[in-house]
């Protein structure tokens, strides 16, 4: 992501045999009754077949096999980034296990204090339970939720444990993904949290990199400067020369990363007494990661990246909006003056966080498919889960091989090229034009498990889209 030559999706999913009895008897206080376990199924052979959803108006493909219990259709739903369906669900589980589940929500939806909340009391049930399922989606929730609370002593004890306990359970996809957090919040964990200053709505003008990404002016001490956007990174970057020029004191203990640009790289940690964004937005005591200037500069263009704006600074942004004349229109969570009563987007797309995606719902109510939108990744494609439902539309077509960005070990895959690909965010149907469509798996589950991933080329088709945290939805003005 962020054009950095990494894989934007590394996250995969397995489904795990559940142990409904055992956790049936998880001691949670204050029960209102006690656990019952749910009625189990008849007893069927499990098919292996992909789920097909042929035809419009086919209900969200849900990977669930009838005979499965209620517990593994859950994790299945979950797996398939089914949310709506996965609360909806959660009646027919015993109360502690309905309650994991509402913390991983929780966490999908954004909402750390109230997945903290829920999965905490469970850690040592969970783990004394013996499943490596429910263990593992416990530990990895709650470890994304204390990094996106800013915990950093917690966030970095979390992601220890959870390697220790789950190694062997863990894909390469999924090790990838916390290699960072893993690797990089123990130079971290004694640094304070960030504050963030009330401000009013504003607008800025933004440019776009030579990589085709989207940077904003920003003022480290009041030196500026100009930032990558990238929603997915976890955490905010700073070259180390910018961090010499500001006089920040730069740890002497550094972390080796290789998951950021795809090759070995140092990092070390500073703290940014004052950023300010746009000249509006102040955070205080900002954790940032510090690279060295060769490890994110792009010969071929000649483009050295200055620092990147991750997770932690655009949750603090509150809503963002991208529009067509390169201006970004925020509107920050904590406000001076009372907020507008159109502040907040609610006609949207819902979009959810999991792992290192953006989960966005796009279609009909009733009947959304899961796409990744990366703001921080320069191409779109569509998998070949959506060529499954669409197949008739390329019948006499020319197919072409496609290499799938960030990926150069991966060997090209055939696709075709969708001249118009209709979407609808909520209440708004919108277009993308020549994108790419893969005809079969890429054998990543984080890669074939959605439906495509809007990169910026498509959402640059866009007059504008929004991303806002407080309400957890995406919002497009068609062209």
């Amino acid at each position: 992501m962020s054009g950095s030559g990494r894989e934007a999706l590394r996250r995969g999913w397995r489904a795990f045999a559940a142990c409904v009895f055992i956790l049936a008897a998880w001691p949670v206080a204050a029960q209102q009754s006690p656990p019952q376990p749910a009625a189990p199924e008849a007893q069927k052979p499990a098919t292996t077949e992909p789920p097909q959803q042929p035809g419009a108006g086919a209900q969200v493909h849900t990977g669930i096999v009838n005979t499965l219990d209620a517990d593994q259709r859950i994790q299945n739903l979950l797996a398939d980034h089914q949310f709506s369906q996965v609360e909806s669900a959660l009646d027919q589980l015993p109360p502690q296990q309905a309650q994991l589940y509402r913390g991983i929500l929780a966490n999908r939806n954004n909402n750390p204090q109230a997945s903290v909340q829920l999965l905490e009391p469970l850690v040592e049930a969970v783990a004394a339970s013996g499943d490596p399922a429910h263990e593992k989606l416990l530990r990895k929730a709650l470890a994304e939720d204390y990094l996106r609370l800013g915990d950093w002593a917690k966030a970095a004890k979390a992601y220890a444990a959870l390697e220790a306990r789950m190694k062997d359970t863990l894909s390469k996809d999924e090790q990838d993904e916390i290699e960072m957090p893993l690797k990089m919040l123990p130079l971290a964990q004694a640094d304070p949290p960030m504050t963030v200053e009330p401000c009013d709505p504003f607008s800025v003008q933004v440019s776009k990199d030579p990589l085709g990404l989207t940077d904003i002016p920003v003022f480290v001490d009041a030196r500026p400067h100009s930032w990558m956007l990238d929603p997915t990174a976890p955490f905010n970057l700073i070259a180390r020369s910018l961090a010499k020029e500001a006089g920040l004191r730069v740890s002497d203990e550094t972390a080796t990363i290789h998951t950021l640009t795809g090759k070995p790289m140092q990092v070390r940690v500073t703290v940014i007494p004052r950023f300010t964004i746009a000249g509006q937005l102040t955070l205080r005591n900002m954790t940032a990661f510090v690279f060295e200037d060769a490890d994110y500069y792009f010969a071929q263009s000649k483009y050295q990246v200055q620092g990147v704006l991750g997770y932690p600074a655009l949750a603090a942004l509150g809503s963002i909006t991208i529009t067509a004349d390169a201006t970004a229109e925020v509107r920050p969570e904590r406000q001076i003056l009372p907020a507008a009563k159109d502040d907040r987007l609610t006609n949207g797309a819902r979009f959810f966080l999991d792992g290192d995606q953006v989960i966005v719902a796009l279609g009909k109510a009733g009947d959304e498919r899961m796409f990744v939108v990366d703001a921080g990744g320069q191409q779109t494609y569509l998998t070949s889960r959506y060529f499954d439902e669409h197949t008739p539309d390329f019948a006499g077509k020319r197919m072409e091989l496609f290499t799938l960005p960030g990926s150069s070990l991966r060997p090209p895959a055939p696709a075709y090229i969708a001249e118009t690909i209709p979407l609808t965010a909520g209440s708004s149907a919108f277009s993308v034009h020549y994108i790419q469509v893969l005809t079969q798996p890429l054998g990543s589950a984080a890669l074939d498990d959605v439906y495509g991933v809007l990169g910026v080329d498509a959402l640059d088709q866009l007059r504008a889209y929004t991303f806002d945290y407080r309400t957890m939805r995406f919002g497009v003005k068609p062209e």
